[in-house]
Formats: C-alpha cells, sequence, structure tokens
C-alpha cells in the first residue's frame, strides 16, 4: 500500500486539514454519538432536550472571551451542530504573556511555575519555561482543536451529568472543511444559515431559532428600537458575538466581506427559489452577489438543497481547490466538480 493510500484509508492529520497560510476561515461539524437525539425531542425516549442547544450558545459565548477566533455563523440542531469559525491569529500575537495567562487560566488551572513567573518569584531558568509555556498557549488559543475540545467536552460533561450516566456524548472528532475564498465561505455560511429551513423545522430563515442569521436578525431589531427610542442598544443576551459584516473589498480584515443586506438577499432567495425544472421553481432575480464572484444560479440553488453540499475537506474556486489538493500531496481533491459546476465558465 502506497503512502497516499493509506492516508486515504486512514485520513489526513488535522494539522493538514488546517493551515492557515491557505486560509483563516473553516467550517466544523460535530454529530452526537449514533445522531441521537441529544439536543431535540427523542421520540423513542419520550424526552425533550432541547434546552441543551442553550447550553451551546452559553458556551460559544463564554470561549469568545478565551479564543482569538470568530464566530461567524452556527446552527444547533437536533442532534449535530455547524459552525464557521474565524482564526485571528494577528489579534493574539498582540497579547502580552500576562494577557495570555488569564485567557488561558479561565479554562485551567494555573500552574505553580506560572503563579511564581506572575509573582515575580521565578529564577531565570523558570522565567525562561515559564515563557515557552505560555507561548505553547498562546497557539493553543487559536487552534481549532484546542476550541471544539473545550466546548465538546463541557458539553459531554454537562450532558452526562444530567441524564446522570457516562460513555460518549459525540461520535467522534469534529468534521471540518477549509474556506479558501470569498465563494467557499459565502457557500458555507449560507448552508449553515439554511438548515432548519432545509430539514422543515422553520419556513423561512428569520424562524430559525438556534441559528446565527436569527441571532443577527434579532440583534438588528434591538439596533432599530433603541434608535427610536435614542437609546444604546443591548446586545441580544445569551447570544455569541458574531463577526460582522463588512463589504466586498473592504479593508478591514475582521468582517465577513460583504454587506450584510446582501447577504440577506440571497438567504431570502435561497431559500424561497427551486432551481429550474423542480416543481414550484420562481423566475426571482438573482442577486448580485453570484454574479459578482461568477457563481451559476443553479449549482447554487443545488447546493443549498439536501444533500447538496459535495464538498468534501475544502470549498472554493477550482483553483483554490486545486493548490489545496497539491498541499496535501494530491492530485485531486473531494469537491473539484462540485466547484466546477459552481464556478461560472
Amino acid at each position: 500500500m502506497t503512502p497516499h493510500s493509506m492516508m486515504r484509508v486512514m485520513g489526513y492529520p488535522r494539522k493538514s486539514l488546517i493551515c492557515l497560510e491557505d486560509t483563516p476561515y473553516y467550517h466544523v461539524v460535530a454529530r452526537c454519538v449514533r445522531r441521537a437525539w441529544l439536543w431535540g425531542y427523542d421520540t423513542y425516549a419520550s424526552k425533550d432536550y432541547s434546552h441543551r442547544k442553550a447550553w451551546v450558545l452559553q458556551r460559544l459565548r463564554y470561549l469568545a472571551d478565551v479564543f482569538s477566533i470568530d464566530l461567524c455563523a452556527y446552527a444547533i440542531m437536533s442532534n449535530h451542530y455547524h459552525l464557521v469559525l474565524r482564526v485571528d491569529s494577528t489579534r493574539m500575537s498582540r497579547l502580552s504573556h500576562d494577557e495570555i495567562v488569564t485567557r488561558w487560566t479561565q479554562l485551567f488551572c494555573m500552574p505553580p511555575l506560572i503563579q511564581r513567573w506572575r509573582d515575580g518569584r521565578a529564577s531565570t531558568a523558570e522565567r525562561m519555561i515559564a515563557e515557552e509555556l505560555i507561548e505553547r498557549w498562546r497557539l493553543r488559543l487559536i487552534d481549532i482543536s484546542w476550541y471544539m475540545r473545550c466546548l465538546n467536552e463541557y458539553l459531554a460533561r454537562r450532558a452526562n451529568a444530567e441524564d446522570e450516566c457516562t460513555g460518549r456524548f459525540w461520535e467522534g472528532r469534529f468534521k471540518s472543511q477549509a474556506l479558501l475564498d470569498e465563494t467557499g465561505l459565502l457557500t458555507a455560511i449560507t448552508y449553515v444559515d439554511l438548515n432548519p429551513v432545509r430539514a422543515g423545522i422553520a419556513t423561512t430563515p428569520e424562524e430559525s431559532e438556534f441559528t446565527s442569521i436569527y441571532a443577527r436578525l434579532q440583534q438588528l431589531r434591538h439596533e432599530q428600537a433603541a434608535r427610536a427610542r435614542k437609546r444604546q442598544p443591548p446586545r441580544v443576551p445569551a447570544q455569541p458575538p458574531l463577526l460582522a459584516f463588512g463589504g466586498a473589498g473592504n479593508s478591514n480584515a475582521a468582517s465577513i466581506p460583504m454587506r450584510f443586506q446582501d447577504y440577506l438577499q440571497l438567504l431570502d432567495w435561497s431559500a424561497r427559489t427551486r432551481p429550474a425544472g423542480r416543481r414550484g421553481a420562481t423566475g426571482q432575480d438573482v442577486p448580485h452577489v453570484l454574479a459578482r464572484l461568477q457563481i451559476e444560479p443553479e449549482a447554487w440553488l443545488r447546493t443549498m438543497r439536501s444533500g447538496g453540499n459535495l464538498f468534501g475537506r475544502a470549498i472554493g474556486r477550482i483553483e483554490r481547490m486545486q493548490s489545496h489538493a497539491r498541499k496535501l500531496g494530491q492530485s485531486w481533491i473531494r469537491g473539484i466538480h462540485a466547484a466546477r459546476r459552481l464556478q461560472q465558465a
């Protein structure tokens, strides 16, 4: 068996799949063991676990103050959840050693060595060891694997404590997709926000509770009401902070590169419009963002439907997918054909 065929059988190490040199954006998915309904209503056991969805939001909000990882989108379903994340390594690099320690110790105990370093009682050799350890923590605070570990372990322990049981809660390690460019990012965010509509849980995106689009629209209503009353708008309670939308070509790196109104138009169109030839197909105007990114509308609509996300470890335009495949030592990567259909000639 060749090294490449062994890699296909065993899968790729996470450090190969998450490469910040390629992109800071990633779509991740975690599922409950055996895809059991451990977040929603379990008809077999006649138990309602829906309250646990709020735990995810609470934990995401807590981790936002610890990790330098922004949340772009999320959807919490009955047996799994989706996140779209952006790693901000630049922001993390600016933090002092003391700030790193403060963040890390919100999740883990402070070693005696670090306490001595902080109190100024460490020797020269101890200071060197302490600062090496702190630099290791710095890297972990921009590591999606550590982020998911701190999210999933907490949720599993809390659910098992409530059920008075032990054992696995998640079916395995989370799955990740690299979002290689604006097309890949937009595809993932829209696909995630449309999860409840696609599953038949909600009719429209604005009715889709426990999604990022629902939280964004709630916050927008709060802001509009606050402006009408000339007051400072409060953030919607218990909601994790979301990376803001900016604009195409926006110089602000810490934003999703498109206008929120354009995204709303695209999301609404994607939820309501069926591909041509399908029953109920409509001839609504195609959102201009698809034309700007040279995305074929029919292929886009099929990608947004159930089972339509045919991408594998990465999403993006053909040339970016091919470059990503070469970095993995492959001549082909799942999703190339989907990218070709999505991208207009």
